[in-house]
């Protein structure tokens, strides 16, 4: 089964998350923080990471550049989920390393199709 990583600081927005990703049926961990997400990726080596960006201390364009910076991680998909949607903000998440960008509030279809499609799932 496929492994997803929701890293926010924002226990709703997790909650949220891990309810439209239901019926893809994936095994789901959960980082309320930068570090915790890194060291969850390097202990548990999920298959997909959904990623917010507006977080205390470690921000998440910080931990996807760290992500892509170690060579065994560089593959991983890493989706930004956040509420930044001003012009330019996908483009520098994208230029940060992110594999695609969905704003808040979240559509859950476009999530789920986002999801299924790196994962390879069919559901």
């Amino acid at each position: 089964m496929e492994k997803v990583l929701i890293v926010d600081d924002n226990r709703a927005s997790r909650d949220l998350i891990r309810a439209i990703l239901k019926p893809v049926r994936c095994e789901i961990a959960e980082a309320s923080h930068g570090q915790q997400a890194l060291d969850l990726i390097q202990q548990n080596r999920p298959d997909l990471v959904l990623l917010d960006i507006d977080m205390p201390g470690m921000d998440g364009i910080t931990v996807v550049k760290r992500i892509r910076e170690n060579q065994s991680l560089a593959g991983l998909p890493v989706v930004a989920v956040t509420a930044f949607a001003m012009e330019g903000d996908r483009e520098k998440g994208m230029a940060a390393g992110f594999t695609a960008y969905l704003t808040k509030p979240v559509r859950v279809a476009l999530l789920r199709q986002q999801v299924q499609q790196l994962l390879g799932a069919r559901a």
